[in-house]
């Protein structure tokens, strides 16, 4: 009877499995809400009002068609239901990490007070359009089709991609192909990002598929899902410099460890952050939620201090009450913390990385977004493997 039941367990799997894989894009969509974006000639100050009020991180940038050409020679159009007729062009998409670029390119955050806090002003206002490719993400505009399959959108979204624009209606539901696009005209739009399907992932696993229960049960180690280089500042990094590391190593957030008792650390560089004591991050989102005076009056002091300000802003107390309700506590785990723990983590507090700690709580590694979803299709795939 125990082999009997046993053999009804993996067949269920199995089945469970199947459904999985059968899953597309367009079933992640379901509750998606319309498509955030900016106009090419939108200020910075003003997208980055947008991102706050939106609670995103990325947005794309529309412009009138036939003017420009697209990030990485896209070509991304949304078409009249009625006529066909082009209505607006997708030039690029725009993040955070492209607003800090652009904020702390070409020494524009040395020299003294005044300077900076005029060059600020000047650089705020410039058309959100200039600064379109400063980061790696925006060097493409990508399209997935919405009969892509969830296997194949998540090979895109584990090899550097965060996001794609998915469209609702338009040629892309009448043709077999699925993928991903440069080139692609629709009636509407919404975002898939990684979030959205580690979202679904995590829901699904809550439901009881068994075989995504089985993976995501193993340890982070065992998957091979940490990144072990991290780049890091100490507490003693100032918030201006903290900026200008991020432009430097184009990372989207570091980690803030604490200095050495010896001060051998370049405080305005960033160090290798292993096996050092984690005390906080610094993200480039953490900027979305500042006025850009208030930016100014923040630059000079410690990128720790900033964080625990921005705790406390009203922008994020009262519009994310529900995810930032201690921004302050590190979103962490151990080399034995299962990948459900990680996905857990992430998925409630909103965060895109969790940072791997010894017992002693010394920074080891990072566990990414990218990381997740690269070593659950892996896994996923294995498993077709196995039953052949």
């Amino acid at each position: 009877m125990q082999e009997v039941k046993l053999g009804g367990e993996i067949n269920m799997q199995r089945s469970e499995s199947m459904r999985l894989k059968e899953k597309k894009v367009k079933d992640l969509m379901v509750d998606k809400k319309r498509l955030v974006e900016v106009p090419y000639m939108a200020s910075l100050a003003h997208t980055m009002t947008t991102l706050v009020a939106n609670k995103v991180v990325a947005v794309p940038v529309a412009a009138p068609p036939g003017q420009w050409i697209g990030a990485g020679g896209s070509m991304i159009v949304e078409s009249d239901k009625q006529t066909g007729t082009v209505r607006k062009h997708y030039i690029g998409m725009v993040t955070m990490l492209d607003i800090v670029v652009h904020i702390a390119g070409d020494n524009h955050l040395s020299g003294d007070d005044d300077d900076i806090t005029k060059d600020l002003d000047q650089r705020m206002s410039g058309p959100v359009s200039s600064i379109i490719g400063h980061s790696f993400e925006g060097l493409s505009l990508w399209t997935l089709n919405p009969n892509t399959s969830l296997l194949d959108c998540m090979e895109v979204l584990s090899k550097g991609v965060h996001r794609a624009m998915v469209p609702v209606d338009g040629q892309a539901e009448n043709v077999a192909a699925a993928g991903v696009e440069l080139v692609e005209s629709a009636w509407s739009y919404q975002m898939l990002t990684q979030m959205d399907v580690l979202r679904f992932l995590h829901d699904r696993a809550g439901e009881g598929d068994g075989e995504l229960q089985s993976i995501l049960s193993r340890s982070v180690q065992d998957l091979l899902a940490v990144t072990e280089q991290i780049y890091a500042i100490t507490d003693r990094t100032k918030l201006v410099d903290a900026i200008k590391c991020l432009k430097a190593a184009m990372l989207n957030a570091v980690p803030i460890v604490r200095a050495s008792d010896v001060d051998q650390d370049d405080h305005k560089q960033h160090i290798n952050g292993r096996c050092r004591k984690l005390i906080g991050t610094f993200s480039s989102t953490d900027l979305r939620g500042c006025h850009i005076a208030t930016l100014k009056s923040w630059l000079g002091i410690s990128a720790l201090a900033f964080t625990e300000d921005v705790a406390s802003s009203p922008l994020y107390t009262e519009s994310e009450s529900d995810t930032q309700i201690n921004r302050r506590e590190l979103v962490t785990c151990f080399a034995e913390s299962p990948l459900s723990e990680v996905i857990e983590k992430a998925v409630t507090r909103h965060v895109h990385r969790v940072w791997m700690v010894d017992h002693q709580g010394l920074l080891v590694g990072v566990v990414s977004l990218t990381d997740v979803i690269r070593v659950i299709r892996h896994s996923l795939l294995s498993s077709d493997s196995d039953d052949l």
